[in-house]
């Protein structure tokens, strides 16, 4: 690591210090999620770059300020991307929201491409968790935890990222009135099924002869037609476990595209708060306490609102 880099490292933790609300803002594509900070916290911006790229290891070494896109870009040039989600904002954003890329089958898990993470802590201490190794927790696994924590734990500053390979070949395709369940079945090379109650929408990923049969295969379902892409995504991100995605409430969703054996569904309207259990609710609360114990990291988000 350079000096000029440490150098980032120690203004962004001096600036966090030690006392005081405060909170970092990304891109600000949805920094609304896990509800308003309070009215006094200091909003600041992390350091942006990339600093280490390995295409032979498969790691990446960002600072928490840096567009996904800009990150993409750079990983592209080698053949490779990561599995944070391509909806605009910064890479510490994607990492404090904890929400996964669409391919998520494909790409794996945000939480599990986190390798090392470093980060401010609540006493304005620089802390790394983790290692750049892909087996490198033996205990208690901070970095992952920190994934998803909004911001409410540690102030996000640097991550090091498993990255992996672009497929050969990447399709997508739509149909109208096709059973999205019968489609994820039928094609093996499947990334992404999308559902937004009359259109299917998939995205085939893999070597370039797999491809081919899974697109005819769909096409003995009906007529799929090439597109540039998934279809727009509304605003909020709802939660569910995938067999409850064939009984959507549509006049609580309101407007919705399903990702189908994922779980996920981007709604028009927000989702119901829904009860946590108690013991549940207790561990984020305990956690916050041994982090935070003057609760001064983003003031005012709820820690499970993510999730």
């Amino acid at each position: 690591m350079s000096v000029a880099v440490e150098g980032e490292l120690a203004s962004f933790c001096a600036e966090v210090g030690a006392t005081g609300p405060v909170a970092v803002r990304g891109g600000g594509t949805r920094f609304s999620i896990g509800g308003p900070l309070a009215a006094e916290t200091r909003v600041l911006g992390a350091p942006a770059g990339i600093r280490e790229y390995r295409p032979e290891e498969m790691t990446v070494t960002v600072l928490a300020g840096t567009p996904v896109a800009e990150l993409h870009a750079a990983l592209a040039e080698a053949g490779q991307r990561s599995a944070l989600p391509e909806r605009g904002g910064s890479v510490g954003g994607a990492l404090a929201l904890g929400e996964d890329a669409l391919g998520v089958l494909t790409r794996g898990k945000v939480r599990n491409a986190v390798l090392q993470l470093r980060y401010v802590s609540a006493d304005g201490v620089l802390v790394k968790a983790g290692a750049p190794t892909v087996k490198n927790v033996s205990g208690f696994d901070v970095a992952r935890l920190m994934v998803g924590a909004l911001g409410t734990l540690g102030l996000l500053a640097e991550a090091v990222l498993r990255t992996r390979p672009i497929p050969a070949v990447a399709t997508w395709l739509r149909a109208e009135g096709v059973d999205p369940q019968v489609v994820r079945e039928a094609a093996r090379s499947a990334a992404v099924v999308l559902f937004d109650g009359a259109t299917t929408t998939v995205s085939l990923e893999g070597h370039g002869v797999d491809v081919d049969d899974d697109s005819r295969a769909l096409g003995r379902l009906g007529t799929f037609t090439p597109c540039a892409g998934p279809p727009p995504l509304p605003a909020h991100r709802w939660s569910l476990r995938p067999a409850e995605l064939r009984h959507l409430d549509v006049e609580a969703t309101g407007a919705y595209v399903a990702s189908i054996g994922v779980g996920t569904v981007f709604a028009e309207r927000p989702q119901p708060r829904r009860e946590l259990p108690a013991a549940v609710r207790a561990l984020a609360e305990r956690l916050k306490v041994e982090f935070d114990p003057t609760g001064r990291l983003s003031p005012g988000r709820d820690l499970l609102a993510a999730h």
